[in-house]
């Protein structure tokens, strides 16, 4: 389960571009806006610092935060962030509000672990392959995970993982599974590298 974080954020009153600039220049401020759920859109601003802290962890896309507005506290999602072009630093942040007792879809990453001990490799001289780098999973906000490990370790040359052979948390499922064998899709495999085959 992923670590519960909180931004503290605070209600924006003036809007438009001038505006946004001004609170990025002279608050080190990025303005946002949360959404969703039964109460109206809000605009919003966070700590520059505070956000930039946070995305450096992957899983912040994939994760339940809980927004702390003067007070008032929402669980969230960042659902959009606009980045400056050149120095990517965020610019405008959208959250979207959950409701922590309906399950959620959304998009978590695959994390290959034992790559470096994957018998296929070691003993076998084939090379990986990975054909996604996340996964669409369905379950309770309590229970999103931050990642979906892949283990490499027994796989073989000339064995491929599918959506299926994940080991998936307690409480989460895999939505496009339930739509038969065919949506079964690729995940990683092990095949003999090409200077092998010449």
């Amino acid at each position: 389960m992923s670590t519960q974080l909180t931004l503290e954020a605070r209600v924006r009153n003036e809007e438009g571009k001038g505006a946004s600039r001004r609170l990025r220049r002279l608050e080190s401020r990025v303005p946002g806006i949360i959404y969703g759920g039964k109460n109206a859109p809000k605009s919003i601003s966070v700590a520059l610092k505070d956000l930039v802290k946070a995305i450096e962890n992957e899983a912040v896309f994939s994760q339940v935060i809980t927004l702390d507005i003067e007070g008032s506290k929402e669980p969230a999602l960042i659902k959009a962030m606009q980045r400056h072009p050149a120095k990517g630093f965020p610019m405008h942040v959208d959250f979207q509000r959950i409701d922590t007792t309906a399950r959620l879809t959304i998009r978590v990453p695959l994390h290959f672990i034992n790559q470096d001990l994957c018998v296929g490799v070691k003993t076998g001289g084939g090379q990986i392959t990975h054909y996604t780098t996340d996964v669409e999973i369905s379950c309770l906000p309590a229970n999103l995970p931050e990642f979906i490990e892949v283990d490499m370790a027994n796989i073989e040359v000339g064995v491929t993982l599918h959506l299926s052979d994940l080991k998936l948390p307690e409480g989460v499922e895999i939505p496009v599974l339930a739509l038969g064998h065919d949506h079964d899709q690729p995940v990683a495999n092990v095949h003999k590298s090409t200077t092998d085959a010449e």
